[in-house]
């Protein structure tokens, strides 16, 4: 699937938002984008080419296998959606494309759960 470019971030849900900011700057990491998704507290903290997405939502499973979500970055993300949805047959999470405030002009997304019950989220950047 071209429509793919490739991982765009790891999502994961912490219960300190400043305590995981630090212990990631420590590793060189730095925040590209922050925001608040409600109450939630967003940090988008990248290195190179690896970004992790972390929002405080006070429910981090706090044991191994921690990691929520990969999201998969998509140029179209209607293509995608009739590509792995429609075409393929694989329900979305959401029951549709979702949009969301972040970066500049925003983003749209829907999350699949695979065989292993791993969530993929597609995902493009507006």
């Amino acid at each position: 699937m071209e429509n793919i470019t490739g991982v765009q971030h790891i999502g994961m849900p912490v219960d300190d938002s400043a305590a995981t900011v630090a212990f990631y700057a420590q590793l060189g990491f730095s925040i590209a984008y922050e925001t608040l998704n409600g109450t939630e507290r967003v940090a988008f903290l990248k290195k190179g080419d690896l970004v992790i997405e972390t929002y405080e939502n006070h429910q981090a499973a706090l044991c191994d296998g921690a990691w929520d979500h990969i999201a998969l970055d998509v140029v179209d993300i209607h293509k995608a959606w009739k590509e792995i949805v429609e075409g393929l047959g694989i329900p979305s999470i959401e029951g549709s494309i979702q949009t969301l405030p972040f970066w500049k002009s925003g983003v749209k997304f829907f999350t699949v759960q695979g065989p292993n019950r791993e969530k993929i989220e597609f995902s493009q950047i507006l």
